[in-house]
């Protein structure tokens, strides 16, 4: 079994920061790709950041220069820093990855449970 858990959500002011984590735990043999997708009130969930093993990443067009996605391999754990936050940008963030289980030999995609952030103008 497989679990993401993560943390760092809250509420902040328009302009603030936070900063995710989300933890990979569980029979890990390896992580391709991790990211960070977001539902906000009565909308779709969208990607909001991803990076590969390698360190490749995509964003979010309306994210780019605030957000900042990186991943600790060793830790299997990724992160999401974001600056200069919206009141659009309040959602519920979710954690997701593609992990290939060591035992049984598989592959896994998962969500977190989600973390609330608020951003108050």
């Amino acid at each position: 079994q497989v679990q993401l858990v993560e943390s760092g959500g809250g509420l902040v002011q328009a302009g603030g920061s936070l900063r995710l984590s989300c933890a990979a735990s569980g029979s890990i043999l390896s992580i391709n790709f991790m990211g960070w997708y977001r539902q906000a009130l009565g909308k779709q969930r969208e990607l909001v950041a991803r990076i590969t093993s390698g360190g490749s990443t995509n964003y979010l067009d309306s994210v780019k220069g605030r957000f900042t996605i990186s991943r600790d391999n060793a830790k299997n754990t990724v992160y999401l820093q974001m600056n200069s936050l919206k009141p659009e940008d309040t959602a519920v963030y979710y954690c997701h990855a593609d992990v290939v289980r060591r035992n049984p030999y598989s592959i896994w995609s998962g969500w977190g449970q989600g973390t609330q952030v608020t951003v108050s103008s």
